[in-house]
């Protein structure tokens, strides 16, 4: 039995859920979101609350279970609150602006690196070493703060680099000289 599979997902006041067979659509203030779910799964809705089950006792219906659930708990999550990634820089001159709806970093290189964020996706600098990525879509959200992040990764010996807030960064010993 699946723990997380078995939790019922509350749909909040302001959210529109329909589920038409294994197809899933979730309307928010945010955005809609829709997904097409595996057949080993069956989603039920009430008035106020979806379930997933498995629909037989096969080893892939019971990894589904919990998996589908996340899923559409994300969904409604993200059509109400949102998600967000905080980015840090770390590096002499290493620096972020806005440029209209682009992201513009100087982490550097000859050049300055421009990103287009995609549909559904904003990007926030609130100062020139910090970068809020929101959007509705949590795979979104996560998938372009880590091409961000691949911009440029932090490096081991000095801590430069673009790296998520929180996130501990491994260091290793520099070279030493021979006596």
């Amino acid at each position: 039995m699946s723990r997380i599979g078995k939790q019922p997902i509350a749909i909040p006041a302001g959210v529109e859920v329909v589920v038409d067979g294994q197809t899933v659509r979730v309307k928010g203030g945010k955005g809609t979101l829709e997904r097409t779910l595996r057949p080993e799964v069956t989603i039920t809705r009430d008035e106020k609350e979806i379930r997933v089950g498995p629909a037989n006792e096969s080893g892939m219906a019971k990894a589904q279970w919990g998996l589908s659930r996340t899923l559409i708990a994300n969904m409604v999550e993200g059509v109400s609150k949102g998600f967000e990634k905080h980015l840090e820089l770390a590096g002499v001159g290493y620096r972020a602006s806005k440029q209209g709806e682009r992201l513009v970093l100087t982490v550097g290189f000859s050049h300055p690196v421009h990103i287009d964020p995609p549909s559904g996706i904003q990007f926030d600098v609130p100062n020139p070493t910090n970068v809020l990525v929101k959007g509705h879509d949590r795979e979104a959200v996560g998938e372009t703060a880590a091409k961000i992040r691949g911009v440029r990764p932090p490096e081991p010996y000095k801590g430069k680099g673009i790296h998520y807030k929180g996130e501990r960064i491994r260091r290793k010993v520099g070279k030493t000289g021979k006596k």
